[in-house]
């Protein structure tokens, strides 16, 4: 049995949680694309491993500081040729978050600064109408941090209006709504645990 199965007949990974390390999510078919069923001869796996190799490098980042909840999707859990990015979160503690220790503890990791979720950071991108964060820029990934027990908010609306949560949100399609599975990434077991 697959750890991510292919895509459903919507084109986007069914709903479900699915916990893999980076070299199960590079065999997987949001990467090599399916042959069951084939949305497009465009399929642009290529790109699209870049886009992990990114993540990698970003989760790793997490990691190394000691937060083991990192979850990814966005249009790349959709059958998409070339999907724009890979957005996520993670999950962290609120004071680590709001004392500004969290971005430095990563910043001093990544060197480029890309680690901030102040929308003043967010710079135009050609042809893109949304601003986009400094790790965006860099990588192509937008991981935003999530702390367990507090209600935030994502700025995604369900089809009633509501605005949904972090965890909520990711696990579904910003186009229509229709629920969509989330990847968890999970250590190999080469990964020592600093």
């Amino acid at each position: 049995m697959a750890l991510i199965p292919p895509f459903n007949s919507d084109g986007l990974l069914p709903p479900g949680d699915y916990e893999v390390t980076f070299d199960q999510l590079r065999k997987s078919p949001l990467v090599l694309g399916t042959t069951s069923r084939t949305f497009s001869s465009n399929w642009d796996a290529r790109w699209r491993h870049h886009l992990v190799s990114n993540l990698e490098i970003l989760t790793r980042q997490l990691w190394h500081i000691g937060i083991s909840d990192v979850f990814a999707d966005g249009s790349f859990a959709e059958a998409k040729d070339h999907p724009n990015d890979i957005d996520g979160y993670f999950t962290c503690d609120l004071d680590r978050l709001k004392s500004g220790a969290l971005a430095c503890e990563l910043n001093t990791l990544d060197r480029s600064n890309i680690w901030t979720w102040d929308p003043r950071s967010r710079r135009p991108f050609q042809g893109y109408p949304k601003r986009q964060l400094p790790m965006w820029h860099k990588y192509r990934v937008e991981l935003y941090p999530h702390v367990s027990n507090l209600a935030a908010f994502s700025g995604i609306r369900d089809q009633h209006g509501n605005e949904l949560e972090f965890p909520s949100a990711f696990r579904q399609s910003r186009s229509n709504g229709a629920p969509r599975g989330i990847i968890k990434l999970r250590k190999d077991s080469s990964h020592d645990s600093n």
